[in-house]
């Protein structure tokens, strides 16, 4: 049996041009004399289409799309992922789509309610009849939808039982660093646990905070990888399966039967690829995604240019960089805004960065508007000492100026903030925090370096001057200010925000690592009293298990401490 599993990138919301992306797919696996074609989760609307649910407009016209589907899907069995409404109740469901019409339909039965995903907000889980098994050429074949495979009683344990042969699988599991080689273990293993053929089919594409990778793949009953996806890009798999005998006594409810497509010539495929994931720690993976998260967020809000305050900091290079790779540096204008503390350096390595990259740039001074600012304040800030509010009105004129841009251009201003700044709230609310995007807002500063090694190593030489690479980190906003005069050296502080925010450790553990206990104090408190500056922050690139914004959702006004006992 012919398969293709479609991995594609659908807009949430975009309802027609969806449609219009799955029928071609359709018509170039119909094309390749495919039996069945797989999509993703919630392929017709996009995954997650959130509020959009509560949208009596947008269910309708998913309904009509899902119609247009199915008269599509001729000469091939198609199975897509969509939103069905009975009785004023919706479900995240698998369609089943043959000979030009609906012919089945499987619900999603796990709705998971965790990290990222509340899907129990909107829809209900499958009931105990929801799990209908089918038969296609005398195969028996079963369906799930993502998180139905990831738990340990799910459809595809009770279909095992009844004689499936080939599992058909319909994901939107979004990326973190190592995500797929823990997706491929599962599939691996559930394949070889039910002794089926299972075909996983996933997302790829950037939505908000989100990035899907892809990955599709097939496993065969023993567990072998038959054949994986390419990760971050859209792409039609076509794998040739010989489903195994069933292992049951046979099967306890009689199978829908599929209409068999017609006998078409078989075109010649090449063999199915097997892509290796590289392992969690592998940059170029990372770079990738956030590739693919800027890129898709640029062009699915209709954005057609970008603006990166570039300082000569490693950050804002490695943002630049990132978004002349996404976007096209023809897309791309840096602001260089220095000020009477900034370093010749800076203002030199930041032209270099600008031309290595073909990017165009403006400098625009902005000791002018600080001296106005300062003048202005002078009679409310009588008798009161220069402090860090000085500091911060040389940030909050940057980003007074970035704005201001981004108004006359219509520009999607990138911010530059790291995870490890934002997670100690190393960082100016109004200032270097505005933006419209935080590209790399959960990327720890200790990969910011890795990753502008990495992108330095790749064909075509380096791109960020050696200059950015060894300077110490420096937010330039007082004389010989490093960022060690306020924070540990982050090799130290990395580690400690990783056991902090991802592992959820408490303080006694944390320094039972070998930190200093004072240290690990104070770098809790300050992710404690930070919260409040990352809820004003702009989406940032998922690329960790545990992101600020949709990933982890603390309270503003929280009086617990570590210290509560």
């Amino acid at each position: 049996m012919r398969l293709a599993l479609c991995q594609i990138d659908p807009t949430v919301g975009e309802l027609t041009a969806n449609r219009e992306r799955i029928v071609a797919r359709l018509a170039e696996a119909r094309g390749l004399g495919v039996a069945v074609a797989l999509f993703p989760e919630l392929a017709i609307c996009g995954y997650p289409p959130r509020d959009l649910l509560l949208k009596r407009a947008f269910l309708r016209h998913q309904r009509a799309v899902l119609d247009e589907v199915a008269a599509a899907s001729t000469e091939i069995v198609a199975v897509v992922g969509g939103v069905e409404e009975a009785d004023g109740t919706l479900y995240n469901a698998a369609f089943v789509f043959a000979g030009g019409r609906q012919v089945a339909v499987q619900r999603k039965s796990c709705l998971p309610n965790y990290d990222v995903f509340d899907e129990r907000r909107y829809f209900r889980p499958a009931g105990e009849g929801d799990h209908p098994l089918f038969s296609l050429g005398g195969v028996v074949v079963g369906l799930s939808i993502c998180e139905d495979l990831w738990v340990d009683n799910g459809p595809l344990v009770a279909q095992a039982k009844a004689g499936v042969q080939l599992h058909l699988n319909l994901s939107a599991s979004p990326y973190h660093a190592g995500k797929g080689r823990v997706r491929q273990a599962l599939i691996t293993g559930r394949a070889q646990e039910h002794g089926c053929i299972l075909a996983f089919c996933n997302q790829v594409g950037g939505q908000d905070e989100l990035i899907f990778d892809g990955g599709s793949m097939v496993a065969g009953p023993d567990g072998t990888i038959l054949a994986t996806a390419p990760p971050f890009e859209e792409t039609v798999m076509v794998v040739e399966v010989e489903p195994p005998p069933p292992r049951s006594t046979g099967v306890a409810a009689a199978p829908v039967e599929l209409p068999l497509p017609s006998p078409r010539p078989m075109v010649e495929i090449p063999p199915p690829p097997r892509v290796a994931r590289p392992a969690a720690t592998e940059p170029g993976e990372v770079y990738r995604a956030l590739e693919l998260g800027l890129a898709d967020y640029f062009h699915k809000n209709r954005f057609h240019h970008a603006l990166v305050a570039l300082s000569g900091g490693i950050d804002s290079a490695l943002v630049a960089t990132l978004a002349a790779d996404a976007l096209g540096g023809e897309r791309v204008t840096a602001v260089m805004m220095p000020s009477r503390i900034s370093s010749p350096g800076s203002v030199a390595d930041a032209e270099a960065l600008a031309a290595n990259l073909g990017i165009a740039s403006h400098l625009l001074p902005i000791a002018p508007l600080v001296e106005a600012a300062e003048a202005t304040l002078a009679p409310a800030f009588a008798g009161r000492g220069v402090d860090v509010t000085e500091e911060n009105i040389q940030s909050r004129a940057r980003g007074l100026l970035l704005m201001a841009l981004s108004n006359k251009l219509g520009a999607l201003v990138l911010a530059t903030g790291n995870k490890s700044e934002m997670a100690v709230g190393y960082a100016t609310l109004y200032g270097d925090m505005a933006g419209g995007l935080a590209v790399i807002a959960d990327v720890p500063k200790t990969l910011v370096y890795r990753l502008c090694r990495w992108r330095n190593g790749r064909p075509g030489g380096a791109v960020i001057p050696e200059a950015i690479l060894t300077k110490p980190p420096s937010a330039e906003l007082r004389p010989d200010q490093l960022d060690t005069d306020s924070l540990p050296s982050y090799d130290i502080l990395d580690p400690i925000l990783d056991a902090y925010i991802e592992e959820h450790l408490p303080l006694e553990e944390i320094v039972a690592r070998g930190f200093d206990e004072a240290t690990v104090r104070e770098v809790i408190r300050k992710v404690d009293r930070a919260e409040y500056k990352r809820q004003q922050a702009a989406p940032g690139l998922r690329i960790t298990p545990k992101a600020f914004g949709t990933g982890r959702r603390m309270p503003i006004t929280n009086r617990f401490t570590e210290e509560w006992d």
